[in-house]
């Protein structure tokens, strides 16, 4: 860049109305200004603008004051800062460097949450871009809206110091504040993901079906006491599926049908799943629990996929064995991929949700991998992970704003 140019960053900022973008652009035309860089955001209704262009000594003059002028005429403030060459230049630079998303979410975000995740964010020597709300604006009366939920995005530029250290102090605020912290690469594939696999039991739906299943054949108690060691990883998965299996043996297969009409649905399914099918994304149930309730809610909520296990049944009673392969963690991570080369997706567009230990081979396989108010051994092994609000929260770390999902529910 040559010494005969002028470098002139301006901010302007006052009530937005409209055509201040387009006044003050065309003043910048009329004198041949090359725009190097733009931005703006309208907070409650009150502009900050800003514009970085190159012009000549001979009509910075001019140009500024005719900038000012039309400032004034429409009630807006704007503050003129010359920019060296070298400023540039080294802002230049910064375009290779990494770039991150950090969503926070929960029912509501305070000062000090943002003060703690700013502070991390910091201290690993990255600088903060831009900041925008995903949710909707918040009531100003507590408890107005029963399932309201807050969500903030950070766009971060730099390389973390130390990016496991940046993940424990997330997880530690995470816990201890109670709201979510998610950080993302900000890949092209964030961008495009397209295949998104769910579990289902305690994760689509707030129950385990196979309890249901043992309450009706009336051994609830021994088959809960299997399905929580096996969920917190402290029993082989298969072993205590056939256990349980085995205890259902002579239960009427009727009951079926009674307990699917009345699956308690997790807070969020029928939203996300809105927002997904619109944005064309495949959606898969892979379950350690049944084909019959996943089929259920394939037919309920539009589900592109569903493999989970059958159960065997003769004379209108179940046996107390299962048909096939049993879908563990493997099975999961296993039919992930597959799916994934049926819809010719990169592996690196995925996403797997679940809550148990038998998800973890699926949400590490997935390019993002989330565990949805999860047992303690699963949260601390994924990487992001929702606890505070319902699964639709899911969308959010997707990059989905409360205006778009609005726009897909019509």
């Amino acid at each position: 860049m040559t010494n005969d140019n002028e470098l002139i960053l301006i901010n302007i900022s006052g009530q937005d109305k409209p055509g201040v973008t387009a006044a003050l652009t065309s003043i910048l035309a009329r004198y041949n200004a090359m725009v190097l860089d733009i931005g703006q955001a309208d907070i409650h209704h009150t502009l900050s603008l800003g514009i970085l262009f190159k012009t000549t000594p001979a009509q910075s003059g001019d140009l500024m004051k005719d900038l000012l002028f039309k400032a004034y005429d429409m009630g807006v403030k704007i503050r003129f800062t010359p920019i060296s060459t070298e400023e540039y230049e080294q802002w230049v630079g910064m375009q290779g460097k990494n770039r991150w998303i950090i969503t926070i979410l929960g029912r509501q975000l305070t000062a000090s949450n943002i003060a703690l995740v700013s502070e991390v964010i910091v201290d690993q020597g990255l600088n903060i871009d831009a900041i925008q709300r995903l949710t909707g604006r918040q009531p100003l009366v507590e408890g107005a809206l029963p399932a309201a939920k807050a969500c903030i995005e950070f766009s971060v530029r730099g390389t973390p110091d130390n990016r496991s250290e940046m993940q424990r102090r997330f997880i530690d605020i995470s816990s201890r504040e109670g709201f979510d912290i998610s950080m993302q690469e900000d890949t092209m594939f964030r961008r495009c993901r397209r295949l998104i696999c769910f579990d289902m039991d305690s994760t689509l739906i707030q129950t385990e079906c196979i309890d249901q299943l043992a309450e009706k054949a009336g051994v609830g108690d021994k088959v809960r006491e299997i399905t929580e060691r096996a969920m917190r990883g402290e029993i082989d998965f298969c072993e205590s599926f056939t256990e349980r299996v085995a205890l259902l043996k002579g239960l009427d297969v009727n009951v079926m049908e009674e307990i699917a009409e009345a699956l308690p649905i997790t807070e969020g399914v029928d939203r996300m799943m809105q927002v997904l099918k619109r944005a064309g994304y495949k959606t898969a149930i892979l379950s350690g629990g049944f084909t019959f309730f996943g089929e259920y809610l394939k037919r309920r909520f539009g589900f592109d996929y569903v493999y989970a296990n059958e159960l065997e049944v003769e004379d209108g009673k179940l046996t107390g064995r299962y048909v096939g392969e049993i879908v563990d963690g493997k099975r999961k991570a296993e039919l992930l991929r597959l799916i994934a080369q049926v819809e010719n997706v990169n592996i690196a567009q995925t996403i797997a949700v679940g809550d148990g230990a038998n998800d973890l081979p699926m949400l590490s396989a997935a390019g993002l991998g989330i565990a949805f108010h999860a047992k303690p051994k699963v949260k601390a092994s994924a990487e992001q992970s929702i606890s505070t609000i319902g699964i639709d929260g899911v969308l959010y770390f997707l990059g989905f704003k409360d205006s778009f999902i609005s726009d897909a529910g019509k």
